[in-house]
């Protein structure tokens, strides 16, 4: 059941004008607590399309910094889709940036009911074109992309950043074949500390790993009958291998799609020069939101 009746609370988030001219933070009442997003609407337009950005695992709603800079990625593609005339919202899924919970109590079920309750949020403003929504989804966000769009088929267009299709082969390169092993023996309450393969550890109740065979990007992906497009690095490293694994979701998908091969890491080599991500990781997601969104008149 959508959660249309949140509206009439969560627009009391909002500035009064019907206009809003910089970005906004706003708290979405959902299931498991607030979730925290940032509302960016062009300067001057009258209810633009608007695209839903979903974050990957251990992130936050502004990504990581770009270039050792202080912008993060999904912030700079805010300002980047404003300027195409294209609104955006950029949530922190529940457990992590400032929404409400614990990140060790994480799960795939979990960001995906997130990614719904946001996604009507945005089907309840005067302020966008509730009948023009996008779904932009990096690694993690991609899988529950994937998965939002076969609950939400209304989605006008959908582009996945190195989509995760293969939960197990995927968790099982970040954190260990091993670790996944036991935690999948282990309860869903029991905290499981894990390496990660890019530095640093998490902790993760067995909840979340319990549901690494059961959630299946590819099958949802099938559900969703609009306009797709999964850019993918050629020199992934995390979700391999590549194309086949961006592939593998067009070949479930039937509708307008396409497949875009970037010459990157899982990072579109971003945490050393912004070259890829302006030449070719946003122009290529651009001209896809306008050619099936539209910009505003």
């Amino acid at each position: 059941m959508k959660s249309r009746l949140l509206a009439a609370a969560l627009l009391l988030t909002l500035p009064a004008t019907a206009a809003i001219a910089a970005e906004t933070k706003i708290k979405i009442d959902g299931g498991g607590g607030g979730l925290v997003g940032i509302l960016n609407i062009p300067d001057g337009a009258k209810a633009p399309p608007v695209v839903l950005m979903l974050h990957g695992f251990t992130g936050q709603k502004n990504e990581f910094p770009i270039a050792g800079g202080k912008i993060g990625l999904f912030e700079y593609t805010a300002e980047k889709l404003a300027e195409a005339g294209i609104a955006s919202l950029r949530i922190d899924f529940h457990g992590s940036g400032e929404s409400d919970g614990a990140w060790e109590d994480t799960t795939f079920s979990g960001q995906i009911k997130d990614a719904v309750v946001a996604f009507d949020y945005l089907q309840t403003l005067p302020t966008v074109d509730v009948g023009k929504i996008g779904v932009l989804g990096y690694s993690q966000g991609g899988l529950v992309g994937g998965h939002l769009a076969a609950l939400r088929p209304e989605a006008s267009a959908v582009v996945l950043w190195a989509p995760v299709t293969n939960p197990s082969s995927t968790y099982g390169v970040i954190m260990g074949h091993h670790t996944l092993e036991q935690a999948l023996g282990a309860s869903e309450e029991t905290t499981i500390s894990a390496k990660l393969s890019w530095g640093g550890e998490t902790e993760l109740k067995g909840a979340f790993f319990q549901e690494l065979p059961s959630t299946t990007p590819i099958g949802a992906i099938g559900r969703y009958p609009g306009p797709l497009r999964v850019i993918v690095g050629a020199k992934e490293t995390i979700v391999t291998p590549q194309p086949a694994a961006g592939q593998v979701l067009l070949n479930y998908h039937e509708g307008p799609e396409d497949l875009v091969v970037v010459d990157s890491d899982h990072d579109w080599n971003a945490e050393k020069t912004a070259k890829t991500v302006d030449e070719v990781l946003l122009p290529k997601t651009i001209e896809w939101f306008e050619a099936h969104l539209g910009t505003p008149q």
